[in-house]
């Protein structure tokens, strides 16, 4: 008996001291508490007695938001806004152009927003001035992006990395006089010249291009005198297109390229002069070749009659290649500016083109930098160049053209000496605006409501109103 109650005082005394070590370790919430840390690790969720114990099953939620807390959070996603003007680009940019990109910065999601060509300066200065711009902005080359930078409208992009793989001629269109500040990371030159339809010059009998003005003529009057086409496809109702894809078209054969150019700019040239005379009186020629009604055909309707295949010729440039191929049933060629007499030296207008920049207002600009990165890249050079035929990189990267017809401009390069268009540096920079100028006096050449004499009067009149050339 002695033994018996020995053994029960220390089988007490063991209970008492496990008690105070162990706390509440015989209280039925405790497994639950202690077993909140497994249902963390991937494991302890597959054991089923945890998975059968009633308290751990009304925990679930308590389980399931465990990983979350240990994740890093998802990076905040981010809305980018592209302001153009090329509004024939929509569907590139978004069914391939911005996939690319998103594919690789899924938390930047970006909206290709363009306005109408013609309208496209004004709506952008009223949306910068009103702080509704887009977060990117893409730019015209010369004195007008160079203007809004000088507004504060775009940011200096001097620590942009990717501006290395541009050389200074292709950021010259983007660039501060002083070469101090660049604004626009540059995209692309295009080419002008005449798309053509060749089912079109053989139904007619005509068997080549014409490479002189007087063989240009006589293969319009041939197509006219047919009856078939349309010889020429290009309204004056927009403006634009008179100077554009007429007088800056023609005109470098004239005024010889470059030499013209920077005559003008030195004040050694003057609208006055012959060859500026002669690009307007080529241009009043046009008319006759032209739609029934052309002063009221806007650039839309010029590109359907062409594309539908009822004009014969189509005077505009490389740009126009991803929408002709798109809508043309026909096969297409290209032909260089004709020249005034045979045997001259060819000119081409090469145009640095385009360019995108920061909206210097953006709410974002860490994510639009991360995209003009992309944009600098030769990702982008190659993407761009051939998703866009027609639009020939300004980037150092070394890519290939799959579209014939690009490959065919390109070659061009070969075998004239290229310019820019001449009002797009310096001399658009004061009132009256040469550009805007130029719409309105081609135009009215063409339409018959103004002399060569008198557009060459008048845009000279206007430049020397306000634009004394450096000494």
């Amino acid at each position: 008996m002695k033994k018996w109650l020995s053994l029960f005082s220390v089988l007490v005394v063991m209970s008492m001291l496990l008690t105070a070590c162990g706390g509440g370790a015989t209280q039925a919430p405790a497994p639950a508490a202690t077993e909140a840390p497994a249902a963390t690790v991937a494991p302890a969720a597959t054991e089923a007695p945890a998975a059968t114990e009633a308290p751990a099953a009304t925990e679930a939620p308590a389980a399931t938001e465990a990983p979350a807390a240990t994740q890093a959070p998802a990076a905040e996603q981010v809305n980018l806004t592209i302001e153009s003007w090329r509004n024939d680009d929509l569907s590139i940019w978004q069914d391939q152009i911005i996939p690319a990109f998103e594919a690789k910065y899924p938390n930047i999601k970006v909206t290709f927003a363009p306005s109408a060509p013609a309208e496209y300066n004004g709506v952008l200065n009223t949306k910068l001035e009103g702080g509704t711009a887009g977060d990117l902005i893409t730019c015209r080359p010369f004195d007008a992006s160079l203007a809004l930078f000088q507004k504060g409208y775009l940011s200096s992009l001097n620590d942009l990395a990717g501006m290395a793989n541009f050389n200074d001629v292709a950021k010259s269109a983007w660039i501060t006089d002083d070469g101090k500040d660049v604004f626009c990371v540059p995209m692309a030159s295009v080419i002008h010249g005449f798309f053509y339809n060749k089912d079109a010059f053989t139904a007619v009998g005509i068997d080549k291009v014409p490479e002189t003005v007087d063989e240009f003529f006589a293969d319009l009057q041939k197509i006219k005198d047919n009856g078939t086409y349309t010889p020429l496809a290009m309204g004056t109702s927009d403006m634009w297109e008179a100077a554009t894809m007429g007088f800056q078209n023609i005109g470098p054969n004239y005024w010889l390229g470059e030499d013209g150019r920077l005559a003008l700019i030195k004040g050694t040239a003057k609208f006055t002069d012959q060859p500026y005379i002669d690009t307007w009186a080529q241009l009043a020629k046009w008319a006759p070749f032209m739609p029934s009604g052309f002063e009221a055909v806007k650039y839309p309707d010029s590109q359907v009659l062409f594309t539908s295949g009822k004009a014969a010729i189509y005077p505009t440039g490389s740009w126009e290649i991803s929408v002709f191929e798109k809508d043309a049933t026909f096969p297409m060629g290209v032909f260089k500016p004709p020249l005034p007499k045979a045997g001259d030296q060819c000119y081409i207008s090469d145009h640095t083109d385009i360019a995108l920049g920061m909206n210097a207002a953006t709410k974002h600009p860490a994510e639009a930098k991360q995209f003009l990165e992309w944009v600098a890249s030769p990702e982008f050079a190659e993407l761009y160049s051939n998703a866009l035929p027609g639009f020939f990189t300004l980037s150092n990267a070394q890519i290939t053209l799959k579209d014939p017809l690009a490959q065919e401009f390109m070659s061009w390069r070969g075998q004239c000496k290229s310019t820019i268009r001449y009002s797009y540096q310096i001399l658009s920079r004061g009132t009256p605006n040469l550009e805007n100028e130029l719409w309105r006096v081609s135009a009215a050449v063409i339409n018959g409501t103004m002399t060569p004499e008198q557009a060459g009067k008048e845009i000279q009149a206007g430049l020397d109103s306000w634009y004394k050339p450096a000494q």
